[in-house]
């Protein structure tokens, strides 16, 4: 089986540690820890393991967004990727899932890679069509929710979790996959990887460079809110009592 490329989208999210605090009706980002997305490094992790298996030639890391994300690009070097791809937008550009999937098809186009890897979703903004949106607009197969991956001669078998239980999927390549939670678990990087991923390639690629226009974002953030703090518990005698107190507060 020939050796392929792949290509493997992160994203740069607010680390998962990090209790979200709303500001200004936005969330607030200033001083606060961010770090690779846990659906992408699973993704990242499974091309990483093709690449060890001799399955894969390379592994590109790519990432949609501002100068920023180059620490995120980094950081997948140091778990495995060979080079990293910064597809940059401008300061304050909405970058939706139709916005990200139209970069990177444009980059598609450019590198040629046999198999696109993503995380099903996103756990700043819980977006999870990126993948979707990318296999339309290519108009090649797709395993969404993937939670394992073979590939074989000329395709890949996907098996993904569906409410039935498992489904097996062959898809011929090249083909789009979004990697559930129990595909794999990522590896932690090392102090000298870290290091070395200081010397691999970083590419920055203006996103309307690639001859893809980027679409009109149709999503728009009006505002932001905590939620309401909840209210102390109260404690009753009996379901009647707990009846009346409900009809009392208009809950039934």
């Amino acid at each position: 089986m020939a050796a392929l490329r792949v290509l493997v989208g992160v994203k740069r999210v607010i680390d998962y540690a990090v209790k979200v605090r709303v500001a200004g009706g936005g969330v607030q980002t200033q001083g606060v820890k961010h770090s690779l997305n846990p659906f992408c490094e699973i993704a990242l992790e499974e091309g990483v393991r093709l690449r060890e298996r001799g399955a894969a030639s390379d592994v590109i890391a790519v990432s949609v967004g501002t100068r920023v994300c180059q620490e995120t690009l980094r950081t997948a070097l140091a778990v495995g990727a060979d080079r990293g791809v910064l597809l940059e937008v401008g300061e304050g550009a909405a970058v939706g899932p139709r916005e990200a999937a139209a970069a990177l098809a444009g980059l598609v186009g450019r590198l040629q890679p046999h198999l696109v890897l993503l995380g099903k979703q996103a756990i700043d903004d819980d977006c999870n069509q990126t993948g979707q949106l990318l296999a339309a607009m290519l108009d090649w197969p797709q395993g969404t929710f993937a939670s394992r991956v073979e590939l074989e001669e000329g395709a890949v078998r996907v098996e993904r979790e569906v409410d039935g239980g498992l489904e097996t999927l062959r898809l011929r390549l090249p083909a789009v996959l979004t990697a559930d939670l129990r595909l794999n678990e990522p590896r932690y990087a090392t102090l000298p990887n870290i290091m070395k991923a200081k010397k691999k390639p970083l590419e920055i690629i203006p996103a309307s460079a690639l001859g893809v226009p980027l679409p009109l974002p149709r999503l728009r953030v009006l505002k932001l809110e905590e939620p309401p703090a909840r209210g102390g518990g109260q404690r009753v005698q009996g379901v009647p009592e707990l009846l009346e107190r409900l009809r009392s507060d208009g809950r039934v």
